[in-house]
């Protein structure tokens, strides 16, 4: 109860009806590697802007444990990044990200995502999106959400063209070396809201709010 009281987002819980999402203790954080160990994705293809999952294997578990660690300790209600643990049926499937800067002023998020390749293709990763920007938008307030992807990341293109979002533009990113396009996408909250869905709920939000630089929640 010290650690929820102390570091309230211990407390936050996100449920829809096929998964819950929590904050990560240190226990979870073992379970996450061990799921990226069993792999996350073709290794001839690189999904991420940092390509984290080309390090040697003896060394990925580490480098992930200080990488968390790091965005607990960095962060500040300018300048957050929430990581939060995805549960299916009791297990650890993967993490789901939700980052801002200056959120109080510009109400804007950007969110990030992986999935062990053992539960992709279940309509796992579009569940967790809708959660997490039912926290943004109904829990935080938020008015956009951006998001990118490789072009060549069918999957996670799909799931940002499912729940709204629009094409706003393309970046040039080279995670291995090679030039390679990348689609950023837009969600505003009117194109959410006429998606919004009733069955998504927050537990433990209320106490975090200050550490979002988020004054109220957002409706």
């Amino acid at each position: 109860m010290s650690l929820e009281r102390d570091w309230p987002l211990f407390g936050l819980h996100i449920d829809t009806p096929r998964l819950s999402m929590t904050y990560p203790r240190d226990e979870d954080l073992g379970a996450l590697n061990l799921v990226a160990a069993e792999g996350i994705h073709d290794p001839a293809v690189m999904p991420f802007d940092i390509p984290w999952t080309d390090a040697p294997p003896e060394e990925r578990p580490r480098n992930s444990l200080q990488y968390w660690w790091g965005l607990r300790a960095g962060w500040r209600p300018r300048d957050w990044h929430l990581v939060v643990v995805v549960w299916v049926d009791g297990r650890v499937v993967g993490s789901q990200d939700l980052l801002a800067t200056d959120f109080a002023v510009r109400r804007e998020v950007s969110t990030g995502s992986w999935l062990g390749q053992a539960y992709q293709g279940r309509g796992i990763g579009m569940e967790m999106r809708a959660a997490m920007l039912h926290l943004a938008f109904a829990g935080l307030g938020a008015d956009r959400a951006v998001s990118a992807a490789f072009e060549t990341n069918a999957a996670s293109l799909g799931v940002s063209r499912a729940l709204g979002y629009v094409e706003n533009g393309i970046d040039i990113k080279a995670p291995r070396g090679v030039p390679m396009r990348q689609i950023r996408l837009l969600l505003t909250r009117q194109a959410w809201e006429n998606n919004r869905r009733q069955d998504i709920q927050i537990q433990g939000l209320e106490p975090c709010l200050a550490m979002f630089g988020a004054d109220e929640k957002g409706g």
